[in-house]
């Protein structure tokens, strides 16, 4: 009869993001990855649009459609629309009004008692039987592959949208951890703000991620670029075009850069010495989709002095390892957040 009902099965594992969200059903896999963008008639207060086609209309909408990210620092900022949003992918996952999945979420490790609360409620509302929660760089440890419960040291560093986790980790636990509200959103404001400056020109939060996507570096390329970029001129209030190259993105992003590099020197200042000569030989693991920063991987080393790797999959790291979680109810018990 327990064969039957889990045949039946639709428990998810959710990777809710600042920038995407990711849901893992058990025995498929990650079935669903989409922007966590909401779009909202203001007239109406009704729902526009979700996801992809939210995410076309940013920057884009007339004054009736809002289209905003309910979700800001890897934290709930619009408990409505975050349900909104849950609700929609939830049944979009699930397909039956008949089945209440067992969830299970990460969620940043600086997160405080009041948004956990809210993080569960609104899964709830959204139409789960129950939720656990679990630390983004444990599920992005997991998903990575790393030894996480024998006794010795793995060091993640996972950059996502609005959060950079870095955690050692041993014996199924986080050792020591560091949560900063600096990550891909912020290297976004940074290009944005670099150009406003220098150029008088104003561009969007996309325009900005696309520069980001094709310039941005950490660390000088092999071949620096040239692109023209296009935005509002400040002064004359029309359209313009300028040429920005690699190196100037490099230099708008040093300050986003170096946070996150300090983030990674006071967790290894803390860490105990015998975890500490584990990480000399195993290194640092980097996951989160703004890991894939150019060269980032090669400035964390020159700074540290330590190996430094990609995971495999850096965008799909914790939503993997969130769904390793829940199929595994020994280790779900071990990592669950209380």
């Amino acid at each position: 009869m327990l064969n039957v009902f889990k045949w039946f099965s639709k428990d998810l594992a959710i990777d809710l993001g600042t920038a995407n969200t990711l849901v893992y059903m058990e025995g498929k896999g990650i079935i669903m990855n989409e922007p966590s963008v909401v779009a909202t008639d203001t007239r109406t207060g009704k729902l526009v649009a979700i996801g992809h086609e939210a995410k076309a209309m940013l920057g884009m909408t007339p004054d009736q459609i809002v289209a905003m990210r309910p979700l800001k620092d890897g934290v709930i900022a619009d408990f409505r629309m975050t349900e909104a949003l849950l609700e929609h992918f939830i049944k979009k996952c699930v397909k039956s009004f008949f089945i209440k999945p067992r969830i299970v979420v990460a969620v940043p490790f600086g997160i405080t008692e009041v948004e956990k609360k809210a993080v569960k409620d609104s899964v709830i509302q959204s139409g789960a039987s129950d939720v656990t929660l679990i630390l983004e760089p444990m599920a992005a440890a997991i998903g990575a592959g790393l030894p996480i419960q024998e006794p010795s040291g793995n060091m993640i560093v996972d950059i996502g949208g609005g959060t950079t986790e870095v955690a050692v980790i041993s014996l199924a636990g986080i050792v020591f951890s560091r949560s900063i509200r600096i990550a891909g959103d912020e290297m976004d404001e940074a290009i944005i703000q670099y150009i406003k400056r220098k150029y008088n020109l104003l561009i969007g939060s996309k325009t900005a991620e696309i520069i980001k996507k094709t310039l941005g570096s950490a660390y000088p390329l092999d071949s620096e670029k040239v692109v023209e970029v296009r935005g509002r001129d400040l002064a004359s209030g029309v359209p313009n075009v300028m040429k920005i190259s690699s190196e100037e993105i490099r230099d708008a992003l040093a300050e986003t850069v170096f946070s996150i590099i300090d983030a990674i020197r006071v967790t290894l200042e803390k860490t105990p010495p015998e975890l500490s000569a584990d990480i000399i030989d195993r290194g640092i693991i980097l996951t989160g989709g703004s890991s894939l920063l150019k060269n980032l991987d090669y400035k964390i080393k020159e700074e540290t002095g330590l190996p430094v790797a990609l995971a495999d999959d850096p965008l799909m790291t914790v939503a993997l390892g969130t769904g390793k979680v829940l199929a595994d109810p020994g280790l779900l018990k071990k990592v669950a957040v209380t």
